[in-house]
């Protein structure tokens, strides 16, 4: 069954094109390690709620943008190896290393999750 990771990021606008670039390189690892399909979306219509939001969710700054996230995996299984090799990569894969190829986001106040699906619809 299906299982997908979401992410909320808050990125600063001026590392837009920064973002889309180590997205792409980052999410071909995902393909080669078995996703299924990834999904990069930069914020567009993010209201400030009343109680909660994704600004505040991620501590987002005036300057930043809301990015959501998500990868879809063939199973769990899967995704679980995956993301066992990802932690084996991060020493050995030039790639994975923040001195050559810094993340342009802050990383500690990334949300995220794997989730079941329980409703899927579609045409």
């Amino acid at each position: 069954m299906t299982y997908v990771d979401g992410f909320v990021i808050a990125v600063p606008n001026a590392n837009k094109e920064t973002f889309i670039n180590h997205a792409e390189m980052i999410d071909r690892i995902f393909l080669d390690l078995g996703a299924a399909r990834i999904v990069e979306c930069w914020g567009d219509d993010v209201p400030d709620g009343k109680i909660t939001d994704f600004r505040r969710a991620v501590r987002a700054k005036d300057d930043e943008a809301i990015v959501f996230s998500w990868v879809e995996w063939p199973d769990k299984t899967t995704r679980d190896a995956a993301m066992a090799k990802m932690h084996e990569m991060m020493t050995a894969d030039p790639r994975m290393d923040p001195e050559k190829n810094p993340v342009p986001f802050d990383g500690k106040r990334m949300i995220f999750g794997g989730f079941r699906p329980v409703v899927t619809l579609g045409k």
